[in-house]
């Protein structure tokens, strides 16, 4: 059996972690706040000490880390995984960060025998839970077949995109259309309760033709309850936007949207919103209007 280390056991990173002891893999766990780590050690996990110990001990090492400079300093850092793997180990990084950022530490791994996946996911904490992510990959296919099966252990869609980067960049486009159906949601749904029409019927009505999605079915039962316990934070969601644009513009993309989504959840980290979820955003259509989107009652 594969022995996994899993670096990073934040809101996503201990439930996929989990779904891996669930699967019956080997694994060795490090995180800066030792309470999850102490809960998976509890569930079967071995504790490392390091990023280094982790990777000493593994043959694929997972990282789920916030951004860019936290995935740099866990790999590359000090009595990082760099330090520790052996030629041949597979690093798979599944955080959403920039993919120029990707490409670089893949290739310092490379010099080194290591070789490196990008893997981020969608879905949220929710779908981390009941291991139905998906999962976007940028890399080599020897590598991908590799690591195909330990994937597919936390996400029911595991699909190779490209070469190393490419799974950020896809990642990227799934957060643009993320974030933009959630504005074109709250859009609606103000509209139709400043209308005088019931947001819940609206919504029956509507989402089994053209204008539903997933995005539509996960996020207005839950708006309707006022309910924004984050499942995705919408300072992650700046986040993603911020490399969405960052990459764009390196490309010579404009994104007009997106840039106007970012914008509105900027407003919201500044009223003290941005650790809500990203369906939250509806907020700042309810203040505009003066209204509530909520379940109404009978």
């Amino acid at each position: 059996m594969t022995n996994i280390g899993f670096i990073g056991l934040g809101i996503m990173g201990k439930p996929m972690a989990k779904r891996l002891l669930r699967a019956g893999y080997p694994v060795t766990c490090y995180n800066r706040s030792l309470q999850a780590v102490r809960e998976l050690v509890g569930l079967g996990a071995r504790e490392g000490h390091s990023s280094k110990e982790v990777a000493e001990q593994s043959d694929v090492v997972i990282t789920m880390l916030p951004n860019s400079p936290q995935v740099e300093q866990v790999v590359l850092g000090p009595d990082g995984v760099i330090d520790g793997a052996k030629p041949g180990t597979i690093v798979v990084d599944m955080s959403s960060i920039d993919p120029t950022v990707s490409r670089t530490i893949s290739q310092k791994l490379a010099e080194k025998g290591i070789i490196m996946l990008d893997a981020p996911v969608s879905g949220g904490e929710p779908k981390a839970i009941d291991g139905t992510l998906s999962i976007m990959v940028g890399g080599p296919q020897e590598a991908f077949d590799r690591v195909r099966d330990i994937l597919a252990a936390m996400g029911s869609s595991v699909v190779l995109v490209g070469e190393i980067g490419s799974g950020n960049v896809t990642k990227l486009a799934n957060q643009i259309i993320v974030g933009l159906n959630i504005a074109a949601m709250s859009e609606a749904m103000v509209l139709a309760v400043k209308s005088g029409v019931d947001p819940e019927k609206v919504y029956r009505a509507i989402r089994g033709g053209l204008a539903g999605s997933n995005v539509l079915d996960a996020k207005v039962p839950l708006v309707l309850q006022g309910n924004f316990k984050p499942g995705f934070r919408i300072e992650l969601h700046i986040k993603d936007l911020a490399n969405a644009l960052a990459a764009a513009h390196e490309v010579g993309v404009p994104l007009p949207l997106t840039s106007q989504v970012m914008e509105i959840m900027q407003a919201l980290k500044v009223q003290g919103k941005a650790k809500d979820d990203h369906g939250g955003v509806i907020q700042f259509y309810e203040t505009l209007a003066g209204v509530k989107v909520r379940k109404q009652e009978d």
